[in-house]
């Protein structure tokens, strides 16, 4: 198993680029499976969870190829609408085919999905959902089993809370439904919005993404996409923070202002010096921080997945920040690792407390899920001495290159046998 081996300290300066949004790339691959024909994804990542999709969608009769960061998707063949446990345990993103496989089919049989380990993230929205849109579900050994012989009909769906996987998934079905549907209180993450893009290139009829009400008209049938997917605003929002730890003019290359001002708003009042251009973000490292208090919350708040990234950065402000985390419970579960590196965080419930500036120090860690992932590396660059990071088979699933990319602007890691 890969470790990443980093030697801390180092200034990092120049030009990173980054590459498409992995959470933007997996609902979209889901949407080629709505069309009889052959979809292009421009600019996908080449990530592990992409991977593992592939072979999800594979599994129910797709093709799928590959030329550099073209990714085609020929759903013609699909005639098996179903997704099995041992693809779906490996990425709770897998159960988005759901929507798409029982929208074309009328019936679907798929796992309950895995994931990383942050805490309960229940499916229950979904169900309620195709339920609503007059489905039949069934839960049966651990698979949801659905049918709706007569296909799917429009309906309202007033989700209890915003859930993006959940709104993804209903868009996806509603776009093959017949009738209007209206979904409230959706998520408004800009990668909804990217792929109504997608399905609206496909032929669907979608208005209200990027707000709390969105309307689908059904449609008959849909064409394939050719679509070029979004940076990955938490790829860029991460070299940010690379920039306010270890940074001198550190330039990130697509940093889409428009899906950042959160970040933006906290990387100002920590007292990060920054310059906006287009597309593009650079700072140096905060000599002078101050210490905030941040909520993480649905967008456009200030996003879980760069919390553990932003706490790193903390560990290096004069004073005590903290972290109130909203949306998983068990997402503190880096704070051990970084404390092995010499961080002193508090943890009383949803809150973490994290007390700086702490020197810290090289030594042995492991990552326990996808962003924890992306904290240690960046803790690590902070540190004094050699880092090493085992289990970074987390990484791979949503970071393309980072090794390269921070090699190429000055950072001393590379990859080893664990």
């Amino acid at each position: 198993m890969d470790a990443l081996k980093i030697t801390g300290r180092k200034t990092l300066s120049g030009v990173i680029s980054v590459s498409g949004s992995k959470n933007a790339t997996l609902p979209i691959v889901t949407a080629a499976l709505l069309s009889d024909g052959t979809s292009i994804l421009r600019n996908a990542p080449e990530l592990a969870d992409v991977q593992t999709l592939c072979r999800v969608i594979e599994h129910a009769g797709a093709m799928t190829s590959r030329y550099d960061d073209e990714l085609r998707i020929d759903g013609s063949r699909v005639d098996r609408p179903e997704a099995p446990y041992d693809w779906v345990r490996r990425m709770r993103a897998s159960f988005l085919v759901l929507g798409p496989l029982l929208a074309r089919f009328g019936h679907a049989r798929v796992s309950l999905p895995g994931g990383c380990a942050i805490g309960a993230r229940p499916v229950d929205q979904h169900l309620k959902a195709f339920k609503k849109m007059g489905a039949a579900i069934e839960l049966d050994a651990g698979y949801v089993v659905a049918s709706a012989p007569q296909g799917l009909q429009g309906a309202e769906i007033d989700f209890d809370m915003p859930t993006v996987g959940g709104t993804e998934n209903v868009m996806l079905a509603a776009s093959l439904a017949r009738g209007t549907t209206i979904i409230r209180n959706a998520a408004r993450e800009p990668e909804i919005a990217d792929l109504a893009k997608a399905l609206r290139s496909m032929g669907a009829k979608i208005t209200g993404d990027g707000m709390s009400e969105i309307v689908i008209e059904g449609s008959s049938s849909l064409a394939p996409f050719d679509h070029r997917v979004m940076a990955d605003r938490i790829e860029a929002g991460t070299y940010a923070v690379a920039g306010a730890l270890v940074g001198h003019d550190l330039t990130v290359q697509g940093f889409e202002i428009a899906s950042q001002q959160a970040l933006i708003d906290v990387l100002e009042a920590l007292g990060a010096q920054y310059r906006l251009g287009d597309g593009c973000l650079t700072l140096s490292k905060i000599e002078h921080g101050h210490p905030v208090e941040v909520v993480t919350g649905p967008f456009p708040e200030f996003p879980t997945d760069m919390q553990a990234q932003l706490m790193a950065l903390m560990t290096q402000i004069e004073g005590v920040s903290s972290i109130t985390e909203t949306i998983f419970e068990n997402r503190f579960m880096h704070v051990a690792e970084l404390s092995r590196l010499g961080a002193e965080i508090a943890i009383n419930g949803p809150v973490a407390s994290v007390f700086g500036p702490r020197r810290l120090s090289g030594t042995a860690v492991m990552a326990t899920d996808l962003r924890a992932s992306a904290s240690l590396v960046l803790a690590a660059l902070a540190a004094e001495g050699e880092t090493i990071i085992r289990r970074i088979y987390h990484l791979d699933r949503g970071y393309t290159d980072l090794e390269k990319k921070l090699q190429a602007v000055g950072a001393c890691v590379e990859r080893v046998e664990g």
